[in-house]
């Protein structure tokens, strides 16, 4: 005997199925608002606010990773997809891949790439120029 043990095959973890892909959503973002910045003259600073709210997510999954294995108070799901919408999506998308944590669960799944489409299309929106001239007008409604 080698004195090396093995646990038995259905205990034994499953491979991880992490791959450069799954942070392709991120690098295409990433163009996407370059190409904004570019051809619209779109501003910077929502660029802080992505960073931000993805730090803050990945956190959140963090805590909620250790919660289930402690079987502690869990984060809601209702509570990780508002931070995704509101752009901590790329840091869910992190902590997803690297903690492990609500990569299979369905419908979750569906409802998080749901946010990630809204949240870039809405991200889209509000820095081309008919969405520019939708925030001006609003703002000097709010402003009379």
């Amino acid at each position: 005997m080698s004195g090396t043990r093995t646990q038995p095959p259905r205990m034994q973890r499953r491979k991880s199925r992490r791959s450069p892909a799954h942070f392709l959503p991120i690098a295409i973002f990433a163009g996407i608002y370059a190409a904004t910045v570019l051809v619209w003259n779109a501003p910077l600073w929502p660029a802080l606010i992505y960073v931000g709210a993805s730090l803050i997510t990945f956190l959140v999954y963090f805590a909620d990773k250790r919660a289930a294995q402690r079987y502690g108070q869990r984060v809601s799901e209702n509570t990780l997809l508002f931070l995704g919408f509101i752009g901590g999506w790329p840091g869910a998308i992190v902590a997803q891949q690297t903690l492990r944590h609500k990569t299979i669960k369905q419908p979750f799944r569906g409802y998080h790439w749901f946010t990630v489409v809204a949240n870039v299309g809405v991200l889209v929106f509000l820095v081309s120029p008919v969405g520019a001239r939708v925030i001006a007008r609003f703002m000097s409604i709010g402003s009379s």
